[in-house]
């Protein structure tokens, strides 16, 4: 009689197609479901984007209502220990990690992963600096398995990189590829695009910085440029930036097409890539804009190693929206042929596949 697969639980606030969400999501779909299955706590009772597919894929989403972090750490406590067949918890939280791994001790879980995916909390207020300093010392000392998407991650939740395992956001870098070779010309196809075709993809919140994005269009519009700006995400900026697209006289210029299914299919037939983010961790985008061959305009306030060496990746500076508009301008879209880049893409650990064999052994070595 075959075995159960092992069941991991995943705690994340809801299961939208945001970077983590998606990486964790690229794994799922590779990962050898007879040994193990993804098992997902959210703290809403809202829909998340991913839902069907979870549940269709085998999984379970397990909704926790509380007022506060304490409340919320309580009940997840009360059903760590009501549920003792997950011996493995695997929090993908930053900062609020620390509560469900005190949780999850409390529920005596041996097995507590702490998984980093950003390089900042972009918090300055004096109580959120005490709140960070607390939780950043909790996680370090109550993760018994640390994971991070890159370096600065690693170094932001950790400390440093030291007993941190560096696990790349992935994507399935052949079937990315297969699409968008089939794709280059989807924009054109499918909406009313004008001359150069940029596209931002990221949910519409402060650290993305799409008001500076708003920035390039405007300057764009102004040396006369002919160019059509694709926003893609869904946020609570949506309405603010709507406003300001009226009020810089940008409609039509810049299109909001909210959450999609064909991020793939957007980005192959793009121009260009902008982000101007204040802060990133490792962006599973940036590795999606890179298998599909896309150029991308980067703020400087993101780590370098997000390039994969692909001459794909520019860094600019995010206080001189001009330097972007000359970039734009130029227009000189380096080339990668497809066997560079899944060769390179695959050797740097960028392949789900190729991870989600990894991620298994791991889960399956625990006792």
């Amino acid at each position: 009689m075959a075995m159960a697969p092992k069941r991991i639980l995943h705690i994340v606030s809801k299961m939208d197609r945001a970077g983590a969400e998606t990486m964790i999501m690229n794994l799922y779909r590779h990962i050898d479901h007879n040994k193990i299955q993804f098992d997902f706590i959210t703290f809403t009772n809202e829909a998340g984007d991913y839902d069907t597919e979870i549940i269709e894929l085998g999984g379970r989403i397990i909704t926790v209502i509380a007022n506060n972090p304490i409340e919320r750490m309580l009940k997840l406590q009360k059903f760590l220990k009501k549920n003792p067949e997950y011996k493995i918890v695997h929090a993908h939280m930053l900062l609020s990690n620390a509560f469900h791994l005190l949780a999850a001790k409390g529920a005596g879980i041996k097995h507590r992963i702490s998984h980093s995916h950003s390089t900042s909390n972009g918090q300055s207020r004096l109580i959120k600096k005490i709140y960070e300093k607390w939780a950043l010392i909790t996680n370090r000392k109550l993760a018994t398995r640390k994971i991070a998407c890159g370096r600065l991650a690693a170094e932001y939740l950790f400390g440093s990189k030291k007993d941190v395992w560096l696990l790349p956001n992935a994507v399935d870098v052949r079937k990315m590829i297969e699409v968008a070779d089939k794709s280059r010309n989807y924009i054109s196809q499918n909406f009313n695009d004008k001359g150069l075709k940029l596209i931002q993809v990221g949910r519409l919140n402060d650290v993305k910085n799409h008001k500076y994005s708003l920035k390039i269009a405007e300057l764009l519009k102004k040396r006369n440029v002919d160019f059509t700006l694709y926003i893609v995400g869904q946020g609570e900026l949506e309405d603010e930036l709507k406003s300001q697209v009226q009020q810089k006289e940008l409609i039509g210029q810049v299109n909001f097409l909210g959450v999609r299914t064909d991020i793939t299919e957007l980005m192959a037939s793009a121009d260009y890539m902008i982000m101007p983010s204040l802060h990133e961790g490792f962006p599973v985008v940036l590795v999606e804009s890179q298998t599909v061959g896309l150029a991308t305009l980067v703020s400087d306030q993101v780590s370098t190693e997000v390039d994969l060496g692909l001459g794909l990746v520019k860094f600019l500076p995010i206080d001189n929206p001009n330097k972007w508009v000359d970039a734009l301008i130029r227009n000189k879209k380096p080339v990668c042929s497809d066997k560079e880049k899944i060769e390179s893409l695959i050797l740097d650990g960028f392949d789900a596949s190729e991870n989600a064999k990894k991620l298994t052994k791991l889960y399956i070595n625990f006792d």
